[in-house]
């Protein structure tokens, strides 16, 4: 299965960027699936339900969510709705939406996608550990299994969470890729046991930002401990960042990964296989 990840959507520039330019690079890579996170889409803020449907009409097969999932709060009554659209599984019971989905890929396959969100400098939410272990206890990967490809979105600050994470699980699943610091990491690769990994896909948005957002207003905050001007997206050219995967049917773990880099600032990147 060939999997495209593209990291966090920032504003109107990572907005139009995935829109414009998601339909070529999929068909470009030949993605059997893709997943795309959306938390700070909306001006850095949340995705409102006229962009999901963006987003998914331009071909994203499955949007993820984090610390924003609430911030517009539309989303609260559109999310149960809309089983493509998942947010973190480890919200307390109760919270609207679904931390995990099962899509229909190509060849009569399927896909499971996950959402987790980490504790260590984030708000206090149930262990992820322990939500993604009791997740997977629902599947069987590879052939003959319920699910022929693993994805998990970790949504965490500290890389020391995400590599823990990932080498938790490293084997039950077929991709694990962190979010959340806009920043693309150097060390996608694959891990001991077959599960594809990088500490943060980076963001779809302007990188001439401080991650996404308007330079001044943000680096004033570090100058002066008071409140000041609203922080506000970056509305230059926009790079999509992510991470593209290919894995085995048979036993559902990674056989390549490679960086997607295009547009924008950053230097180029797009996968030779």
């Amino acid at each position: 299965m060939r999997i495209l990840f593209l990291g966090d959507v920032v504003g109107r520039a990572g907005r139009d960027a995935l829109t414009g330019g998601l339909p070529a690079l999929r068909a470009r890579l030949r993605a059997d699936l893709v997943v795309v996170n959306a938390e700070n889409a909306s001006h850095g803020f949340g995705v409102s339900p006229d962009m999901v449907r963006a987003f998914l009409a331009a071909g994203a097969d499955v949007l993820t969510l984090g610390n924003h999932s609430w911030d517009r709060k539309e989303l609260v009554g559109y999310i149960d709705g809309e089983p493509r659209l998942i947010r973190p599984l480890n919200y307390p019971p109760g919270t609207p939406g679904r931390g995990a989905t099962v899509v229909d890929v190509p060849g009569g396959r399927k896909a499971l996608v996950m959402n987790v969100m980490g504790r260590l400098f984030m708000e206090p939410l149930d262990d992820p550990f322990r939500g993604a272990q009791a997740e997977l206890a629902k599947h069987k990967l590879g052939a003959g299994g319920s699910v022929q490809a693993i994805l998990v979105d970790i949504h965490a600050e500290a890389t020391s969470e995400k590599m823990s994470f990932a080498h938790s699980f490293d084997g039950r699943v077929s991709v694990v890729v962190g979010t959340h610091t806009h920043v693309p990491s150097a060390d996608y690769r694959i891990l001991e046991n077959g599960t594809a990994y990088q500490t943060d896909a980076g963001m779809c948005g302007d990188y001439d930002s401080v991650i996404g957002m308007q330079k001044g207003p943000a680096a004033l905050r570090f100058w002066k401990k008071v409140p000041g001007e609203k922080l506000a997206p970056a509305e230059g050219t926009a790079s999509l960042s992510g991470l593209f995967v290919e894995t085995d049917d048979t036993t559902g773990l990674a056989l390549r990964v490679a960086p997607v880099r295009q547009g924008g600032l950053l230097s180029q990147a797009f996968p030779d296989f």
